[in-house]
């Protein structure tokens, strides 16, 4: 395995040093330079031949040290209200520890959950999709959710390294990340459609037409299909729950601190677009009176512990990434290359909404999940004419794609859930991978036939 990943990046190295030496048609040597550094970056988070905080920092210099792009551009990631919900996720979870309410929600979901494995992995991925419905920000469900659920395999006895805690914990990643691509506001990209849509377009997505088109095989089938696929991949014993005495019946004085602190947290979260303060400023505050000496529940040592340096760094990599290819304007000329290659043409519907479904998901690969739409949106016009569609069939085939990751590094709140749940990124490659093909084999004719009944295509 180890041979294969260097054969892949020595590979890739040499398709960089191509690029640098002779830049292709289209390409000026500033975006030729630019893309060698993405490929690469790319391709070593893809193999995991080396940590992957290691690669982030490589992409600052690589970007950096030549003067290929700004500071300003390339740490942009850093001054994302994303970081600043990773901080306050790392808190609300030690938070949830050090009082034990973490243990108790365990203790009170358990008996619902833990009749049988299979239940537990469907339960997390409801609760996921319950929600997505809820809270706008698929980080505000992963701090949420990721606490719960590890605290819950805790109880049930799922160690450390085994298949079953792996399961759970790719399974509440993805329950506060995949439903939500189904439901208009509660992932960052659906907005990005939305308001990239109406700003350059003049088209305005509503919130019932939204779910009516993508909820049903997007979220309820593709929910039940990473149910199938992640108990095939972790099996696990029936989880037993261990000896323990049931938790008191009355919340102690922390306990009930910070449930409240928690329900107006989560309360902001979800009126964000009636009071307009950002999900991550929220979390911020919340954080800094969880920190409080005297008030907080979390000490200094505590927040060491928890705080995650590697994946803010790599998170905040992977969101400058975004910013750098879409500047340079690599992101287009990508989509205008496979556009080119892909067999679209009038009255071939089922093959029009595939190659657009594959465009998306492969920009996806380049631009990240959030990037997708602000790179597509514009040249929604240019493939309605080269496939007969309408635009808004067009713009909504981008759902299809972006949803569809064939490795975390292109949806940062994947990576934000793994951290937090203390799971490498690698144990999700296989499931995304799995769920990419399904997709393409299964869901996509269904979602086709879905769109043709409601005569969208």
């Amino acid at each position: 395995m180890a041979r294969g990943k260097k054969i892949v990046v020595a590979a890739l190295a040499l398709g960089a040093a191509a690029l640098v030496m002779r830049p292709p048609a289209g390409l000026d040597p500033v975006q030729a330079r630019i893309l060698a550094v993405v490929m690469m970056t790319l391709g070593l988070w893809a193999t995991a031949l080396i940590p992957p905080f290691v690669t982030a920092l490589a992409f600052f210099a690589a970007l950096l040290v030549p003067g290929l792009a700004a500071p300003e551009l390339v740490f942009s990631g850093f001054s994302s209200a994303a970081i600043w919900l990773i901080v306050s996720g790392f808190v609300i979870g030690a938070a949830i520890q050090a009082t034990g309410l973490g243990q108790r929600l365990a203790g009170w979901v358990a008996p619902h959950l833990s009749r049988s494995y299979p239940m537990l992995i469907g339960g997390l991925m409801a609760m996921g999709m319950v929600l997505g419905f809820l809270m706008p920000s698929s980080l505000g469900r992963a701090m949420i959710l990721v606490p719960i659920a590890m605290a819950l395999a805790d109880r049930l006895g799922l160690e450390p390294g085994s298949r079953g805690r792996s399961g759970v914990a790719v399974t509440v990643a993805l329950a506060a990340n995949v439903p939500g691509y189904a439901i208009l506001p509660a992932n960052l990209a659906n907005m990005v459609l939305s308001g990239a849509a109406d700003g350059i377009l003049g088209i305005h997505f509503g919130y019932a037409e939204y779910l009516a088109l993508h909820f049903p095989v997007l979220g309820v089938l593709r929910c039940a299909l990473l149910v199938v696929l992640i108990l095939r991949i972790f099996p696990a014993e029936t989880p037993a729950l261990p000896p323990e005495p049931a938790p008191p019946a009355r919340l102690s004085g922390a306990e009930l601190r910070l449930s409240v602190l928690l329900c107006a947290t989560l309360a902001l979260w979800m009126t964000d677009s009636l009071h307009g303060v950002n999900a991550g400023w929220v979390g911020l505050a919340a954080a800094v009176l969880m920190l409080l000496p005297g008030l907080g529940f979390v000490d200094a040592k505590a927040f060491r512990d928890s705080a995650d340096l590697p994946m803010l760094l790599m998170v905040a990599a992977v969101l400058g990434l975004g910013a750098v290819v879409s500047q340079a304007g690599l992101g287009g000329l990508l989509a205008d290359l496979v556009a080119d290659v892909l067999p679209m043409a009038p009255g071939r519907d089922f093959v029009n909404f595939l190659s657009l479904s594959l465009l998306a998901m492969l920009t996806g690969m380049v631009a990240t999940i959030s990037g997708v739409p602000a790179v597509l949106t514009p040249l929604a016009g240019q493939l309605a004419e080269q496939t007969g569609l309408p635009v808004e069939t067009v713009l909504m085939t981008q759902v299809l794609g972006f949803s569809t990751m064939l490795l975390p590094y292109q949806a940062p709140p994947l990576l934000i859930a793994l951290g937090l749940a203390k799971e490498p990124p690698r144990s999700i490659v296989r499931v995304l991978l799995l769920l990419a093909a399904a997709t393409f084999l299964i869901l996509a004719p269904l979602d086709f036939l879905w769109w043709r009944l409601l005569g969208r295509v």
